[in-house]
């Protein structure tokens, strides 16, 4: 199908939802709950364990017997009580990373408690739509200790609309964080796969939405995520690459195939390169990556590089491009903000 399309259904036994756009699958979230106690967005409240000073952070107790990770101990002291969100997905046997930082999430904004404030979204650039959009977010605070960041959603919404979400979202940040002392405990579960496609996926407006059993498979999802299975990735002119992730880092192999022309390596890269991020996301890795590109002169690095940074720029996963190192491989470094996809189908036997 052309266009943009949200397509909601079952994976791995698992409410998920799939973008796809021109029939192409471009996003996949799926619900973890069996396989992750604590997702990632769910908040709750954890007791300080032990400080790191080493490392510069604290581990906590949470709920559901799990041990979570704060990358910040200012101030902290051993029992004490403190809100965190889960902010990654830990290997087996490490602790939950989770932040203090605390974000509500909403179609049209995000509630930001203790950063006060209005924020918009950078894609909002007309400014009468801008001042507009500010002054409501002003007074849906009525002067609250808590920020506001509107989504680039918000900029097609109705006044009355928006009110209407983000004035409960910002009670229940209220409520929230006001549950400071007391034992571990989950306070807000993370937002289900049909909820984050609602939320996330709002601008632009997809073309179509279709749920229902078979859905995925009548519109090439499962077939999509049969390719994302098996390590190797298809690149025009026969080239492939393949990416395997290990315990301590995920190895990106790049193959001119038969092409043997002066331009198949970078030619190869480049194709690898515009897709690395999709590639990562559907397969919910992150972690350290090393990407071991097909042979090039020095002089295209540049080249390479350029390329990497477009396609991340848009990508909403937190991610730093290191480099090039010694050996001509490249480092990147890419938050863990989903279960591996391999994962999930091992786990529920798909």
């Amino acid at each position: 199908m052309k266009g943009r399309q949200i397509v909601l259904d079952h994976l791995f036994g698992a409410a998920a939802a799939a973008l796809m756009e021109d029939g192409r699958l471009i996003d996949l979230v799926i619900d973890a709950d069996d396989l992750t106690p604590l997702a990632p967005g769910a908040i709750c409240r954890g007791v300080v364990e032990r400080l790191v000073k080493g490392q510069g952070g604290v581990f906590l107790r949470l709920p559901e017997g799990q041990r979570g990770y704060l990358r910040d101990r200012t101030g902290f002291r051993e029992g004490q009580s403190l809100l965190v969100q889960v902010a990654g997905v830990a290997e087996e046997g490490k602790a939950v990373p989770v932040t203090s930082r605390l974000l509500f999430r909403g179609r049209f904004g995000l509630v930001t408690p203790g950063m006060p404030g209005v924020n918009l979204s950078r894609r909002i650039r007309e400014s009468e739509t801008r001042a507009r959009l500010g002054a409501l977010g002003e007074d849906v605070l009525a002067g609250r200790g808590h920020g506001l960041i509107l989504r680039s959603a918000a900029a097609h919404a109705e006044a009355d609309e928006i009110t209407g979400e983000l004035v409960p979202l910002i009670d229940l940040a209220d409520r929230i964080t006001g549950e400071t002392s007391g034992a571990p405990e989950l306070l807000l579960d993370a937002s289900d796969a049909w909820e984050r496609a609602w939320f996330d996926w709002a601008d632009p407006e997809p073309d179509a939405v279709e749920r229902g059993e078979g859905s995925f498979a009548r519109n090439a999802v499962l077939e999509a995520v049969d390719t994302l299975l098996s390590p190797r990735i298809d690149l025009p002119a026969g080239a492939g690459a393949f990416i395997e992730p290990t315990r301590a880092l995920v190895a990106i192999d790049v193959n001119t195939g038969r092409d043997t022309s002066p331009a198949a390596s970078l030619k190869a890269n480049i194709a690898l390169a515009r897709d690395l991020p999709r590639q990562l996301r559907l397969r919910g890795l992150g972690g350290q990556i090393i990407v071991d590109f097909a042979p090039v002169p020095k002089r295209d690095r540049a080249t390479l590089d350029q390329v990497l940074r477009t396609a991340f720029r848009g990508d909403g996963t937190e991610t730093t491009l290191i480099g090039w190192t010694a050996m001509g491989l490249y480092e990147i470094s890419r938050k863990r903000d989903r279960v591996p996809l391999a994962r999930l189908a091992a786990g529920r036997g798909g």
